[in-house]
């Protein structure tokens, strides 16, 4: 399991030299086969395969072969209704693509054609290189995890989990600080749920009561973020002693739980505080004030009173008492005081108290403050990626207070990471600009690649992009899905987001923009899969620009109620050489198992040759209908919102440390620390730049 988890984060295998010679033509042959699937081995790592026995490569390679194969999505068998797509979907006529669809649906029988006679695939493929890893390197990834100072993914979840539950020592892993609260809670409960704790080694990580909550939430296998309400279960007699007690250790706790009141109330009805009036007297007094509505003055109740009054001065001066929420007030304060020299100056005052995500975010803000954007585009917190998109009515504030903020952010992130060790000399890859700076990797799918929401990747070299679409109906806890139909579609928008055209399983094919759909099958028992073939030259000659891919759950069940569902693209100079799935030719592919029935995993940019990674998990809503005709309003909304993003990059956060701690050279190969797409730390390094450059 180690080298599964290992070579879907880092690309990397862990192999023990041996102390044999094996015959060249093993690695050759495996080598060989590997290249069907897109990969091929380092130097390095061939040396070390080298000294194994043939029973040891041999295992090596058959799990290889596995793990390759599920990245990929190699490991199903993809079977469009027409096998001689895209060629046979658009020769047949109107009337035989509607007779065909008819029967199907009735029959849920395939249509019977014959497999069209295909060249071998003519396209030459970039081979993805496997290095050869150290266990010191795997255990620093997963360190690097729990040290990230912002929110980390369900996958990334699972690997920290299986890294606590089979060390022998989690104190190896273990860093002496997790910044990140949400990481607290979850770590903690892991290391509770295996019986890898103590009492010495989990209380210097709870330093507040809403930490214990998220602890109660974690054991209860819930949303550690807070975002949605957990059902408590019923804790054991020892298990609500501690609790109570790393609660009791929190100091002042009545006002950190009035941030939770029903919550708390709810979790006390478990612990039952009262039990223990004198062991955790401050437990059983903060309870009874939550119970009982007894009035108690807060912090926040006296920020809220000073913006009621439209008194900012008084407001930012107790904000200085919190930074955090200070920076995340700047904005409400500027509009509301006419004198901004004041706020920005007591902001200054404290700024260096404010964490390093928060100060990019700001800096970014403010630096793009005053300009014309028509829409303001959130991601809520939780597990869910959900986008919100309204219009931007913010009123433009004075520049020279915006450009004091952006400086006050820069200074101090510099100094901050002047502490950090030096670089030497740095280079940095201008096309850093295009992929966005991890904040938030809390409801990231596993993918091929992990990139970070908004983030543009360079389309390949090629002139045909197949999007594929794979999932199965099945048993799910005991519960069977019945019939599922996941729908795969594609709208083209032109440079102004005015619709141009749309293939779905309503519109097979257009003839004009030389794209075709494999055809609707709308059922799954043994897995099905669809297929888009979008043709780049056609769609620009005719003034489209945009692609949204879309995926809906027409029969309305939720992807994570699915036993497997993917999805992602391929990059294809010919079309019809080769099979329809290629695994080589997988760009990326990524799980589809949020709470939700319609997704957007990419939008294609073809103007650009760029493709804007979304990965939206979006809720049923009025203008989010199960078939792409219905979803218009919506689709366009995302659209705009996705490709109108100003967050921080990883340019401008590489380009801060180098002005901190190294010397920018003009080539990689003249530097001692590269920032590159391709090379030295790549935006793919997402747990190394949240651990190590968002410091």
């Amino acid at each position: 399991m180690r080298n599964v988890i290992y070579l879907r984060r880092s690309r990397k295998l862990i192999v023990e030299p041996g102390q044999h010679l094996l015959p060249p033509k093993y690695i050759a042959t495996a080598m060989k086969n590997i290249e069907y699937l897109g990969f091929t081995f380092s130097e390095p790592l061939m040396g070390v395969l080298k000294t194994l026995s043939v029973e040891q490569f041999t295992a090596l390679y058959e799990q290889l072969v596995a793990d390759l194969k599920s990245l990929v999505g190699a490991n199903v068998s993809f079977k469009p209704m027409y096998p001689g797509f895209p060629r046979q979907v658009m020769l047949a006529s109107e009337a035989e693509l509607y007779i065909n669809a008819i029967l199907h649906y009735i029959t849920l029988e395939l249509p019977e054609y014959e497999a069209l006679e295909r060249l071998p695939l003519l396209d030459q493929v970039d081979l993805k290189i496997i290095d050869l890893g150290s266990v010191d390197d795997f255990h620093q990834s997963i360190r690097s995890l729990i040290q990230a100072k912002v929110s980390i993914s369900d996958s990334d979840k699972e690997d920290i989990e299986w890294m606590l539950a089979t060390c022998d020592d989690p104190e190896t892993v273990l860093p002496d600080e997790i910044p990140l609260k949400e990481n607290v809670g979850f770590v903690v409960g892991t290391l509770l749920k295996y019986e890898k704790a103590n009492l010495k080694l989990i209380e210097k990580y709870i330093k507040t009561a809403t930490d214990v909550l998220r602890l109660a939430v974690a054991l209860s296998d819930g949303d550690v973020s807070l975002a949605a309400n957990t059902r408590f279960r019923k804790f054991k007699r020892a298990e609500r002693r501690l609790l109570l007690r790393l609660l009791e250790q929190c100091g002042s706790i009545v006002e950190d739980m009035l941030r939770y009141k029903h919550r708390w109330i709810r979790l006390g009805e478990i612990l039952h505080p009262a039990e223990y009036p004198n062991r955790f007297y401050n437990c059983k007094e903060a309870f009874d004030i939550l119970r009982n509505n007894k009035p108690y003055e807060t912090f926040g109740g006296k920020v809220e009173a000073a913006l009621r009054h439209k008194d900012a001065s008084l407001a930012a001066d107790l904000l200085k008492n919190r930074a955090g929420e200070f920076a995340r007030r700047l904005d409400h304060l500027l509009r509301m005081e006419e004198n901004s020299s004041q706020v920005v100056a007591k902001f200054g005052e404290v700024a260096d108290q404010v964490s390093t995500p928060v100060l990019l975010q700001v800096m970014t803000h403010f630096r793009h403050r005053n300009e014309k954007q028509a829409l303001r585009t959130f991601f809520p917190k939780g597990n869910v990626a959900k986008a919100v998109a309204i219009a931007n009515t913010l009123p433009d504030l004075d520049a020279e207070a915006c450009e004091a903020i952006v400086q006050t952010c820069r200074s101090v992130l510099i100094n901050r990471f002047s502490e950090l060790p030096a670089l030497g000399d740095v280079y940095i890859d201008e096309r850093l600009r295009q992929y966005v700076t991890p904040f938030s990797q809390r409801s990231a799918s596993k993918a091929l690649r992990t990139v970070v929401r908004g983030s543009r990747l360079e389309l390949p070299e090629g002139e045909t992009i197949r999007f594929f679409l794979w999932w199965k109906e099945g048993t799910v806890n005991g519960q069977h899905t019945g019939r599922v139909d996941i729908d795969l579609s594609a709208v083209m928008y032109d440079k102004n987001w005015r619709y141009v055209e749309h293939i779905s399983y309503t519109n097979l094919r257009s003839a004009k923009y030389k794209s075709a759909h494999s055809g609707d099958i709308t059922s799954a028992p043994h897995g099905a899969c669809e297929f888009i073939d979008i043709d780049i030259p056609s769609i620009v000659r005719y003034g489209g620009r945009y692609i949204v891919a879309a995926l809906h759950s027409f029969t309305g069940q939720a992807y994570c109620d699915l036993p497997e569902c993917f999805a992602g693209w391929m990059m294809r100079k010919h079309a019809a050489s080769g099979e329809v799935f290629e695994p080589s030719t997988v760009v990326d592919r990524l799980d589809l198992a949020a709470d939700t029935q319609i997704a957007i995993p990419v939008i294609l940019d073809l103007a650009e040759r760029t493709v804007i990674w979304c990965d939206l998990a979006l809720q049923r809503h009025p203008n989010y209908n199960n078939n792409v005709e219905g979803n218009q309003k919506g689709m366009v909304l995302m659209g705009q919102a996705m490709t109108s993003l100003t967050k921080p990059n990883l340019y401008d956060l590489f380009m801060l440390h180098a002005a901190a701690r190294g010397h920018l050279v003009e080539r990689a190969d003249a530097a001692q620390t590269v920032f590159s797409v391709n090379e030295g730390v790549t935006p793919f390094d997402i747990g190394k730049i949240m651990s190590e450059f968002i410091a």
